[in-house]
């Protein structure tokens, strides 16, 4: 399957830096300054909107601190709370939660939600716990029976997922957001890939977008059809279409078993077929 949809937990890589200065915050209800407290509190369908990306909530909270050097002189925002019915919107995707934290000080986004959400407009990431994004380490987790679901329909399950990022070599330096690439997916837990033409099980899962490769590990178990396959080891690569179930060790054999109909009468055939 393609697994190029994980790009879109890319999300939260495109969040620029929030300063009280450039972002505007409105209320239906109400808009409260808070100032010795430092926080800006905006209550009914509350929106923070800078650029291209925009915060929505029925209750936010901007914490900022005051000016100093670090800051330019300038007061800068220094975490977003967001309570009830999140959404998040950037030119890239969407996110969806109950919760959503962006410490700017902690370095963490975490979006909550049964489930958070986000997507594109052919792709989503659902998590039952959370999704949370570190702008420094580039790396996003989803927890909790993660779903990823791309444009034709197939998907993949997991326990929990990780991607990391990496800065692209066509990135302008002097930009306000750098370009971000997916460098790989870890995949861990109760992982299955279901698409129309089989469901796949396996404990771990790896995906190298630079090579095109998805590798599966341990108890590996593919179904088509009536056909069933097992192995320690699996690589697929996306560029040519290629499968391959490997056999881990010396002793040890990939088995498959094929069934086939051949008139009202059902035979089984069972292969084994040694590592290649």
């Amino acid at each position: 399957m393609k697994l190029l949809l994980l790009t879109v937990l890319c999300t939260f890589c495109f969040l620029p830096e929030l300063r009280a200065e450039d972002i505007d915050i409105t209320a239906e209800e109400k808009v409260e300054w808070h100032q010795k407290e430092q926080k800006i509190v905006a209550v009914g369908d509350a929106v923070a909107a800078k650029k291209d990306m925009s915060i929505r909530a029925d209750r936010l909270i901007g914490y900022y601190a005051g000016r100093t050097t670090s800051t330019k002189g300038k007061s800068a925002i220094t975490k977003v709370e967001a309570r009830g019915k999140v959404i998040m919107k950037s030119p890239r995707a969407s996110a969806f939660g109950d919760t959503m934290d962006y410490d700017l000080i902690q370095d963490v986004v975490i979006l909550r939600g049964d489930p958070a959400k986000i997507e594109t407009k052919a792709e989503s990431v659902t998590a039952k716990d959370n999704i949370t994004y570190y702008p420094q380490e580039q790396k996003a987790v989803a927890f909790g029976n993660v779903e990823a679901v791309d444009k034709e329909g197939n998907h993949l399950y997991s326990d929990k997922m990780i991607a990391f990022f990496e800065k692209s070599a066509a990135s302008d330096k002097k930009s306000e957001t750098q370009n971000m690439e997916l460098e790989k997916v870890e995949i861990y837990g109760n992982v299955k890939i279901v698409t129309k033409d089989a469901v796949v099980t396996a404990d771990k899962g790896l995906y190298l977008p630079k090579t095109g490769k998805v590798r599966l590990f341990d108890n590996i178990v593919i179904k088509q059809d009536t056909n069933i396959l097992r192995g320690d080891q699996a690589e697929t690569d996306l560029n040519t279409g290629i499968s391959k179930l490997i056999a881990s060790g010396k002793n040890q054999r990939v088995k498959g078993v094929f069934k086939e109909k051949s008139g009202n009468k059902q035979t089984n055939t069972q292969k084994t077929e040694k590592k290649q």
